[in-house]
């Protein structure tokens, strides 16, 4: 494993709540980042909760996600360790309360 595979798997496993995003909670840089942040916020989720790293800052994170989760695009979801999805699969889950079950289920 790479020091960056290493390092986005410690972060994965030691936040609750984990969002790979362009930008940061209170400024996304990308309209797919934002709607994943109104997303956890309809959920209900603490802010205080949501472990943001915004990629935009760490080329090495912003390849390596793509990697590890075997996913294309960002923001990526991670709660307790297991990979939720893009902002798709999150509104997707959202409207079926998928995601509200699973970010309750802590």
């Amino acid at each position: 494993m790479s020091d960056t595979q290493q390092r986005i798997d410690e972060l994965v496993k030691q936040n609750q709540v984990l969002l790979f995003m362009k930008g940061t909670a209170s400024f996304p840089q990308c309209g797919f980042s934002g709607r994943a942040i109104q997303i956890l916020k309809a959920c209900g989720v603490d802010p205080k909760v949501v472990k943001t790293v915004n990629v935009l800052e760490d080329p090495e994170i912003r390849t390596g996600i793509k990697d590890y989760s075997n996913w294309p695009t960002i923001p990526q979801l991670y709660v307790k360790g297991e990979f939720v999805g893009g902002s798709d699969i999150m509104m997707e889950m959202y409207e079926n309360g998928e995601l509200q079950q699973l970010l309750k289920a802590g």
